[in-house]
């Protein structure tokens, strides 16, 4: 009974802030940080974020999976302490750490009790300032990731993502696949580590984001800790602008499975783009508001095509995809190709109706403080708030934005960024 009550107060707490200013404080460290802080004293608990520009998108061809393989050993010893002390150190003091990797970024999160926080960020600082990898860890790795991409060559959904970034990124390296091929993991050396390393893992590159239990004074020390022993920054090169298929590409890829998988897509948006209110609010009504989407209707509800079929932006960098994905019968697939083809040619012509705009609209906001109801969901928003340099406001203005969007906005957006006729289709399955 107490923890339910405990959270239905945080559910209402966190939803008057998504309707009310989020009290964000930033600032730069001494070396060059960005920092953006909620101070939360409602639990005894702090969230760290720290997000630096070392996704795959680093990579070259050549040696694709160094990123992430640069990311993964660097919690795996540090300095004079090895692989068990540096896991055991956290699990000692109760600290949650982790990873994300991603396309654009690298980050390690920790969440630890206020009580151990000055521990919890030491061993993080650690991570950060001083990763050993070792050599004897390192091979141990790139067999593991060897076998891991072995494995995922029987796996359909695998197979269809990395064919279909690696059609819709052509010479570009978000078509790189983040974990590598066989040979350019066997390829990566340690001194390929560490070059990343001081290159890509800099203090002005560096985004920390704060939640939770502590002062703006503690934060700043904890910020100046996470940052101050960081290497000089170095400058990196703009991502090329992601190019857009002169005409329409269909790849399909025989591997046994009783489904075709199928990917369809284009290039997108990035979170700055000027069309993202309209297109993240059409594609709701298109395929991104379940039962109440378009393609859901038309694939699964009036003919049992698919069980499920969904469509999303990902704003990335440097153009991330708009994607529309399902898996059908084998001999269902031209059918709901044709069907998902002709729902997204009807809607990039004409846009939702005003009746769909304004469901859409009211789940939209109605949701909202859903995507704040944590303090992990505000650091994540924090993170990439600053990671991408949005406004301070992003949060504050969203749902006024939303409320904003027209039909006819809506409609010019989606003829302005997606063209039907030269989309790139992924179909991987139905062989024996």
């Amino acid at each position: 009974m107490a923890n339910k009550l405990i959270s239905g107060f945080l559910l209402l707490l966190f939803a008057s802030l998504a309707h009310a200013a989020l009290p964000i404080q930033h600032w730069q460290t001494a070396s060059g940080a960005r920092v953006l802080f909620v101070e939360n004293h409602d639990m005894p608990m702090v969230d760290f974020k720290v997000e630096f520009d070392a996704g795959s998108a680093r990579d070259v061809r050549e040696k694709s999976g160094l990123a992430k393989m640069t990311s993964h050993l660097m919690p795996l010893g540090a300095g004079k302490l090895s692989e068990d002390q540096v896991s055991s150190g956290f699990a000692d003091i109760g600290a949650e750490f982790g990873g994300d990797f991603t396309r654009d970024s690298s980050a390690f999160t920790l969440r630890t009790l206020s009580s151990q926080r000055r521990k919890a960020v030491d061993l993080l600082a650690a991570v950060l300032d001083s990763p050993r990898f070792d050599e004897k860890i390192l091979d141990r790795e790139k067999s593991r990731t060897i076998a891991a991409i072995r494995e995922e060559e029987t796996d359909p959904e695998h197979v269809a993502e990395k064919a279909f970034f690696s059609l819709l990124y052509p010479n570009h390296p978000y078509g790189l696949p983040p974990e590598g091929e066989i040979d350019t993991v066997k390829a990566i050396e340690r001194r390929d580590l560490v070059d990343f390393y001081e290159t890509h893992y800099t203090a002005g590159k560096e985004v920390i984001a704060i939640v939770g239990d502590l002062t703006r004074a503690e934060a700043e020390a904890a910020a100046s800790e996470l940052s101050e022993g960081l290497s000089p920054d170095k400058p990196l090169a703009d991502l090329p602008k992601a190019p857009y298929p002169a005409s329409p590409i269909v790849r399909k890829i025989a591997i046994p499975s009783s489904q075709s998988h199928i990917l369809i897509g284009y290039p997108g948006i990035t979170w700055d783009d000027p069309d993202y209110f309209p297109l993240v609010v059409g594609n709701y009504v298109l395929g991104g508001g379940g039962f109440e989407s378009r393609l859901l209707h038309e694939v699964r509800e009036k003919r049992g095509l698919a069980y499920s079929v969904y469509s999303y932006f990902f704003p990335l960098e440097a153009i991330g995809p708009f994607k529309v994905g399902l898996q059908t019968k084998v001999d269902q697939t031209d059918e709901a190709l044709g069907i998902v083809r002709k729902t997204i040619d009807d809607f990039v012509s004409h846009g939702p109706t005003e009746k769909e705009l304004e469901a859409a609209k009211q789940n939209i906001v109605g949701g909202f403080p859903l995507r704040l109801d944590s303090n992990r969901k505000i650091l994540d928003y924090l993170a990439l708030i600053g990671f991408y340099n949005l406004p301070l406001t992003y949060l504050d203005d969203y749902t006024k934005k939303v409320e904003a969007v027209k039909v006819d906005e809506i409609r010019h957006a989606f003829q302005r960024r997606i063209n039907p006729e030269d989309m790139v289709t992924v179909i991987v399955g139905g062989g024996g």
